[in-house]
C-alpha cells in the first residue's frame, strides 16, 4: 500500500499588495468568515480548506528579480461553488469595495455544467463562481474542477 504524500488542500494563500484593502474584498464583499486576522496573515473558513491572505514581502534584489516582480500576473483561480448564481451575481453587483464596483473578468453564463461567472480581487486574482446542474447527489458535496475553467 502507498502511502500519500498530501492528503488534501489545508489553505489556499494569496500574496497580497494591501492587506486591508483585500481583507475588506474577502470579508466584506465575499462575506467569507473570518477564522483569524493579523496584519501580516488573515484565515477565512474554519474547517476544510482555508483561504489566506498574507502581504507579498517585496525585496530589493538583482535586476531580474525586480523584472520578475514588475511583470508578474494573477495566476491563481480560486473557485467556489454556490447554490444560486444570479443571486451571489446580484448581491456582488450591488456591493460598493471602496466606491468601486467588484469587477467581473467573465461575465455570468450558461454553461454545459451550469451556470459561471469569474470576478478579480484586488490584486487581480481571479475567481470563479460556479452553480454545478447536476443529476449526481454526490456531486454536491464536492467541487466539479470544470467550475474552474472560463478564464481563458
Amino acid at each position: 500500500m502507498k502511502i500519500l504524500l498530501f492528503a488534501k488542500v489545508g489553505a489556499v494563500i494569496l500574496l497580497v499588495s494591501d492587506m486591508e484593502r483585500s481583507v475588506k474584498f474577502y470579508r466584506d464583499i465575499l462575506e467569507l468568515p473570518v477564522k483569524f486576522q493579523s496584519k501580516d496573515w488573515t484565515e477565512f473558513f474554519n474547517e476544510d480548506t482555508t483561504i489566506a491572505l498574507h502581504p507579498v514581502k517585496r525585496r530589493k534584489g538583482s535586476a531580474e528579480r525586480e523584472r520578475h516582480e514588475k511583470s508578474r500576473t494573477a495566476n491563481v483561480l480560486v473557485g467556489f461553488m454556490v447554490k444560486d448564481l444570479d443571486y451571489t451575481v446580484k448581491s456582488l453587483k450591488e456591493k460598493k469595495r471602496d466606491k468601486e464596483e467588484v469587477k467581473f473578468f467573465k461575465e455570468p453564463t450558461n454553461e454545459p455544467f451550469g451556470k459561471h461567472t469569474i470576478i478579480e480581487d484586488p490584486d487581480g486574482n481571479l475567481i470563479s463562481i460556479a452553480e454545478i446542474q447536476s443529476t449526481k447527489p454526490s456531486q454536491e458535496e464536492g467541487f466539479d474542477l470544470i467550475g474552474f475553467f472560463g478564464a481563458e
